[in-house]
């Protein structure tokens, strides 16, 4: 029977397991499981078939899947607050979702790739370039002034592949992927913030947008996605003017709600427009820390904003006549995955 290395890692990975987990559910050893990982010997039939049972796969899983795609450019919002095999984990979902993409193209039109590039050098601290690229990508994807109505609708209308990583990655942030031939953008369900889940989204676009060579999960680079995140959902011209110089709880709680961000990003950004003192912004930050806001902010809870590309390109073709079953198989996905990355409406 065939067997791709590769794709034991790959099933290792996605069920967050170390080699001597691994090893231990299928009554061999770490050392042996690293040998078929690199390659150096083929598991026998029966280590084969129990390897498929520990992790949930067929054995079919295990033989030449599809072309890899390369993840190393991953932009993880903070490398220290996760470990490397919660990473390994969230990629590894990314990596079969490449497979799932690659079937869906080759069985139904998905909008065409469309995102401006405008790259900022690492280097660059407190430069203007994360604003510029902010209005470039502003006015190249939705050219109108005031709030984003909807940021994840944006994102997919525009080519980007959205997901919602299961909740096995329950650790890892929002993340995003500049792969070849569809950017890639994950979130993570368990924050379960409408607020927080759009800003991400816009974070993650400055790193599509600005980031392309640049070195994952350094400071500088973060900060600078999310410069852009603050001045794409809340535009210098178009805010300013609206933003209280002290904190009027009420005005912001309105502001929340028009503009779809957090009180606490309004305060910030009010800050760093300096429409409001330094003092009088730790005041404001210093009472939502005391009123317990910090965590769970006032206002009326609204549903994540949800990704629905795939799942309609997944009902297309299901319509055609290749249902759920045949979309996973052809990807050499389960379709317990399938149904996990891309659920149903």
């Amino acid at each position: 029977m065939l067997f791709d290395c590769e794709r034991l890692t790959l099933a290792r990975r996605l069920r967050g397991l170390r080699k001597n987990q691994l090893a231990q559910a299928v009554g061999t050893t770490p050392k042996a499981i690293g040998q078929f990982e690199a390659g150096v010997q083929k598991p026998e039939e029966p280590t084969m078939r129990r390897l498929a049972i520990a992790l949930g796969v067929p054995v079919g899983f295990f033989q030449a899947g599809r072309s890899p795609v390369s993840m190393d450019g991953a932009h993880f919002r903070s490398l220290r607050s996760t470990s490397q095999i919660e990473r390994d984990q969230a990629l590894a979902y990314g990596r079969i979702a490449t497979d799932v993409v690659a079937v869906l193209e080759n069985l139904v039109d998905l909008p065409e790739v469309d995102l401006p590039e405008y790259p900022v050098s690492p280097d660059e601290i407190a430069g203007s370039g994360p604003i510029e690229a902010a209005r470039l990508a502003r006015k190249a994807l939705m050219d109108q002034p005031g709030p984003v109505p909807h940021v994840v609708r944006l994102l997919e209308a525009h080519g980007v592949i959205v997901l919602v990583l299961p909740e096995a990655a329950e650790r890892v942030d929002a993340f995003s992927v500049g792969i070849h031939p569809r950017p890639m953008v994950f979130f993570n369900p368990a924050k379960g913030d409408y607020w927080r889940n759009r800003f991400d989204a816009a974070h993650e676009l400055g790193h599509l947008v600005m980031h392309a060579d640049a070195e994952p999960g350094e400071k500088v680079v973060e900060d600078q996605a999310h410069r852009f995140a603050a001045e794409f959902l809340m535009p210098a011209e178009d805010i300013s003017g609206e933003l209280p110089a002290k904190p009027d709880w009420e005005r912001l709680a309105e502001l929340k709600e028009a503009w779809g961000v957090s009180m606490a990003a309004l305060l910030y950004r009010a800050r760093t427009l300096g429409i409001m003192t330094e003092t009088a912004y730790r005041n404001a930050m210093s009472t939502m820390s005391s009123r317990g806001w910090r965590r769970h902010e006032p206002g009326t809870a609204k549903s994540l904003e949800q990704p629905t590309m795939l799942t309609r390109a997944i009902e297309i073709v299901g319509q055609a006549g290749t249902g759920r079953d045949g979309v996973a198989d052809r990807a050499r996905v389960t379709r317990a995955d399938l149904d996990l990355l891309v659920p149903h409406r």
